[in-house]
C-alpha cells in the first residue's frame, strides 16, 4: 500500500494566525484538492494528521471541526480525490499530549491504523514540527512553502534530507 501523510493547514488549505474556526474560513490552497486527486488516481492512501489546539483552546468545538473536515472532503471529492483519514490532535499546546506533533503520537497512531512500517513513507507539512514528528518515524519529510512554509525554510534545522517543495502540487508531481 502507498500511503501519504499530509499536515492540514498551510498544505492543503489556507492557515490563520487566529486558526480555522469555520467552514467558511476553511478554503483550498490553489491546486491541493487536485494535488490530492492525482495522488489517489497513482493508488496512494492519502492521510491527513493535523494539530488543532483551537479545540482545547475552546475557539470552537468538535461538531465544527467535523464541518470544516466535512467542507475538506466534499471538495476533494469534487476534485476527483480522497482523503481516507483525518487524525487531530484537539489539545492546546500546554497539555503535553504525546499526540501533537512534533510528539509522534498521531503519526504512530497512522501506521498502526494502516499497519505499515513508515520509512520512506512520504509525510508533507509546513511547520518543523510536521517534519519532526514524522521524521523521528522513518517517514520522508517533505516541507511545502505555502502556509508557514518559508518561514520554516528560513530558520533552518530541518531533518536531514527533507524534500522542499513550493506546494502541494510541486511535491506531489515529482512522486506520480
Amino acid at each position: 500500500m502507498k500511503l501519504i501523510i499530509l499536515d492540514r493547514d498551510g498544505v492543503i488549505n489556507y492557515d490563520s494566525d487566529q486558526f480555522i474556526k469555520s467552514p467558511e474560513e476553511w478554503k483550498p490552497l490553489p491546486g491541493s484538492l487536485e494535488a490530492i486527486a492525482r495522488l489517489c488516481q497513482a493508488g496512494y492512501r492519502v492521510v491527513v494528521a493535523t494539530n488543532q489546539s483551537g479545540v482545547g483552546r475552546g475557539l470552537f468545538d468538535m461538531p465544527t471541526l467535523n464541518a470544516i473536515h466535512d467542507k475538506m472532503h466534499k471538495a476533494c471529492a469534487q476534485a476527483g480525490g480522497r482523503i481516507d483519514a483525518v487524525f487531530f490532535c484537539p489539545h492546546a499546546a500546554d497539555a503535553n499530549c504525546q499526540c501533537r506533533k512534533p510528539s509522534s503520537g498521531m503519526i504512530e497512531e497512522i501506521a498502526e491504523r494502516y499497519n505499515v512500517n513508515l520509512n520512506g513513507v512520504p509525510s508533507v507539512g509546513d511547520s518543523l514540527r510536521d517534519l519532526e514528528a514524522s521524521a523521528r518515524l522513518g517517514a520522508q519529510p517533505i516541507l511545502v512553502l505555502t502556509g508557514k512554509g518559508a518561514k520554516t525554510q528560513a530558520k533552518g534545522g530541518l531533518p536531514p534530507g527533507t524534500l522542499i517543495y513550493h506546494d502541494l502540487a510541486a511535491a506531489v508531481a515529482t512522486l506520480v
